[in-house]
């Protein structure tokens, strides 16, 4: 960099740090907003982008006051911005990442997912801008960064709280703020079972993602021992790595162990020879000591997660904190005692260009040899939990994990190829998945943040996120390369945390997590705001020019306000029917706090159909015990008009059907099941409702004398019984190690109804071979009986019987004799 340059750079650093001095009312609450939220969101569940009402609260209210922010910032940016070097063109280009979202509102396969996502992106701009002004001064680098480090160890703290049977304690302490479950006035899943057992999730309800929370402060610990030049600035980092790195074995979460070596490895890129060193050796040193008291704490958790225990809980705690305070020692020792040493024998290789690429290179080698040893039958691996164990020794490429997530990935850009230029809009993957799914899993996320990323926004909004971010890292190596020793230390806690999270999110859904989204733009930021950059020659000064950034911030954050208050208070009152009816069954004051709701935030799902309360439903109700039409005719167009906002949602489909079907209009039932099956393709309950269309219609066809139109129904019914033979057929190709999802096969309803169809056309032998599978001695079911009735009356027209099975049904119900016997008198008739 030239004089010229380092001295406008340095210049313009101290002008922005007199002007935030002069604004320190705004600069002050700005940074108090920061820390707020640091400590706030992670308890609201991580701000989990659900797609539902029980997740939009704490979302909503985030967005109201960051909107005020975002209004505080823009003034503040009146003083502090101005267009002259390439930083300050790439802080306003952040702007694009909502733009992004809300051009493919025009494309949106969900009015509600797109919509909430174009607020979330504002959300994420405001804190990219935050992380770029408040870094701009020592004093906020310092605040900023002390606030991320503290929120995440207390996390860590409140997780291994939960597993070792502390949480009363904990929850007395943060149940006021945080989101507790109503049932049982605990943090629901802070510990959670699924198929591996149980899994260590924090704040977050999701083992990966709190896994890569942890991988980000994991680093974050490290970087912070080897940087301390006094022991008591190392020691409260020093103390946190094994608590952090146990947390990490807890969740059990193999996709992460597979990220850590590869973050830790760009990490090392980035540090001094020395450095690298005593990170690996603190690295190496912080998992021995995990693994040493991992059987214990494991052993402990799992107990007190069945019954509490204080003698068993602080066997477990003695054992972490024992572990933690020897780790803290030999970190520390190594800085006081080992560092200097190598900073005088490594000092002459710091100046070769090849220097960063040693240990790094070294590391590898390490990595590949710790995966042998925890992978294979060695004394290191039989060290670990059962869990843990079994957990290792499934990680491969055949493991249905890593077989779903291609499958995801194959699905997403299938479904990319529809909407390529600027995507289905937010929420498009949540959306639309089911259409292009390969088999019948369930998964509203896609598990990799791009190529979800690619769905929602298109090409188009892919390459502006990419681009954006790349020229982020490429400023910051820049200036990385040309800074102070000091100044690369003042930054880089952003860099690990973006780094590791936006890693992590190309095999997960962390930044599904709006607080994780806004922790990694805070980052991102941070960086931005601790680099220089090239100016920008501009022929003219405008104030306009200066001044149109500021002045659409300050339109965008009124408009958020407005935007964000009204769901905000839509949701209040939704919340608020749903108490009301837990003790008043009035009609009217039920509804009207519902309809409230509906007028602020129209054609939501939840408030009109698919909610714990939903208008629809009321509706229905009331015109079941009234009859008057009304009700029906205002649920109709509440039903219209959902459908055109969320035409995707199969709620909404089934429930336009449902309606055709109270109509008596079952022709147009049928033909809109018909219609809609191909966008879901693995609902076997869907199939069964068009064949049973189908056959109903056939017989009033048969009963009407129009055979031809006979023929059309029982054909379309057959054709929907080869597709569902088909989609069998395919699930056979999966992996053998891939899990098929949902079940997917011939029922016995389907059974019963295309038997009835080759009995309505004469081919009895084909019908019962079909039912004969699925016929049971079960006669209080219905469908069996049904099944039954059709069965034996097949094999009767072939002069057999199965009398055994005869004399139960009629055991049941004598009258089946004569139900039998007027399905033999005719063949044109299905009964």
């Amino acid at each position: 960099m030239s004089t010229k340059t380092n001295v406008y750079a340095a210049g313009r650093k101290s002008e922005m740090s007199a002007t935030v001095e002069k604004s320190s009312i705004i600069f002050w609450i700005l940074n108090v907003f920061v820390v707020a939220f640091l400590f706030w969101a992670p308890f609201q569940r991580g701000l989990f982008n659900g797609g539902n009402y029980e997740f939009e609260r704490p979302i909503y209210s985030s967005l109201v006051w960051t909107a005020i922010i975002l209004f505080l910032s823009a003034l503040l940016s009146f003083f502090i911005y101005r267009i002259r070097d390439q930083k300050d063109v790439l802080t306003a280009l952040v702007l694009f990442m909502p733009l992004s979202y809300t051009v493919s509102l025009t494309t949106a396969a969900s009015s509600l997912l797109a919509a909430n996502m174009v607020l979330i992106q504002l959300l994420y701009a405001t804190f990219f801008i935050l992380g770029v002004f408040l870094t701009k001064n020592k004093l906020g680098t310092s605040i900023v960064v002390g606030s991320i480090l503290a929120s995440g160890y207390i996390v860590v703290l409140f997780g291994l709280l939960y597993w070792l049977g502390n949480k009363e304690f904990i929850d007395a302490i943060v149940g006021w703020f945080a989101y507790m479950d109503p049932a049982t006035n605990d943090y629901r899943d802070a510990v959670m079972t699924d198929s591996n057992g149980l899994r260590l999730t924090a704040v977050f309800q999701y083992a990966n993602s709190y896994a890569a929370f942890l991988i980000a402060f994991m680093l974050a610990a490290l970087f912070y021992i080897v940087k301390a030049r006094k022991w008591h600035t190392a020691l409260p980092h020093a103390l946190m790595v094994v608590p952090i790195i146990v947390s990490f074995w807890l969740t059990l979460s193999r996709g992460a162990l597979v990220i850590v070596p590869a973050v830790f490895l760009v990490m090392l890129f980035f540090m001094s020879i020395k450095r690298q060193i005593i990170s690996i050796l603190n690295l190496v040193l912080g998992f021995g000591a995990s693994l040493l008291i991992l059987s214990k704490v494991t052993e402990v958790g799992t107990q007190l997660q069945k019954q509490p225990s204080g003698a068993l809980s602080w066997e477990g705690w003695s054992a972490l904190l024992i572990a933690s305070i020897v780790f803290a020692a030999f970190a520390i020792a190594i800085q006081l005692f080992l560092e200097p040493l190598l900073e005088r024998s490594t000092g002459r290789f710091n100046a070769r260009k090849s220097a960063p690429f040693i240990l790094p290179v070294i590391a590898v080698v390490a990595a590949a040899l710790g995966a042998v040893l925890l992978l294979g039958d060695t004394p290191v691996r039989n060290m670990l939990p059962e869990n843990i164990k079994f957990r290792l020794a499934n990680i491969n490429f055949e493991q249905n994990s890593v077989l779903e997530r291609v499958t995801f990935y194959n699905d997403a850009m299938k479904l990319f190829k529809d909407y390529p230029i600027i995507g289905a809009g937010g929420g498009g993957w949540a959306a639309l998945y089911e259409k292009y799914q390969n088999n019948p899993y369930t998964s509203r996320q896609a598990h990799n943040f791009l190529l979800q990323y690619l769905v929602e926004t298109g090409l188009l909004g892919l390459l502006s996120f990419v681009g954006f971010v790349a020229a982020i890292f490429w400023f910051y190596i820049r200036s990385f390369i040309r800074s102070t020793a000091e100044q690369r230390d003042q930054y880089f806690l952003f860099f690990i945390v973006a780094v590791a999270l936006l890693a992590h999110s190309l095999i997960d859904f962390d930044m599904s997590y709006v607080y994780l989204g806004a922790l990694v733009f805070l980052s991102l930021g941070g960086i931005l705001g601790g680099t220089d950059s090239q100016p920008i020659r501009i022929r003219t000064d405008s104030l306009v020019l200066h001044k149109a950034f500021p002045s659409l911030l300050l339109l965008l954050s009124v408009v958020m306000f407005i935007f964000s208050a009204r769901l905000l208070g839509a949701d209040s009152d939704y919340r608020q029917s749903l108490e009301i009816i837990k003790t008043n069954k009035n009609y009217n004051d039920i509804v009207r706090p519902l309809d409230s709701a509906i007028n602020q935030h129209p054609n939501h799902p939840d408030y009109v159909l698919t909610g714990q309360l939903s208008k629809i439903g009321l509706l229905v109700q009331v015109y079941n015990q009234t009859k008057d039409e009304k009700f029906m005719t205002e649920a109709q167009t509440l039903l219209d008009n959902l459908a055109k906002a969320e035409p995707h949602n199969r709620s909404v489909v089934l429930q336009r059907i449902n309606f055709l079907q109270m109509q008596n209009k079952l022709p147009e039932a049928l033909d809109l099941m018909t219609k809609e099956l191909p966008n879901f393709p693995w609902y076997i309950d869907m199939y069964e409702n068009q064949m049973a269309m189908s056959v109903d219609l056939a017989n009033q066809s048969r009963a009407q004398n129009n055979l031809q139109a006979a023929d059309k129904y029982l054909s379309l019914a057959l054709d929907s019984y080869s597709t569902v033979l088909k989609q069998i057929e395919h699930l056979k190709t999966l992996p053998k190690g891939q899990l098929q999802g949902r079940p997917f096969d011939v029922t016995p309803t389907i059974a019963m109804l295309i038997g009835q169809v080759h009995y309505a056309r004469g081919d009895f032998a084909a019908a019962a071979a079909l039912m004969k599978p699925y016929v049971t001695d079960n006669m209080d079911d219905e469908v069996n009986r049904t099944l039954v009735r059709w069965f034996v009356a097949s094999l009767q027209k072939q002069g057999q019987n199965d009398q055994s099975l005869y004399d139960k049904l009629i055991a049941k119900d004598p009258n089946e004799k004569n139900v039998i016997a007027s399905i033999l008198v005719s063949n044109t008739q299905i009964k």
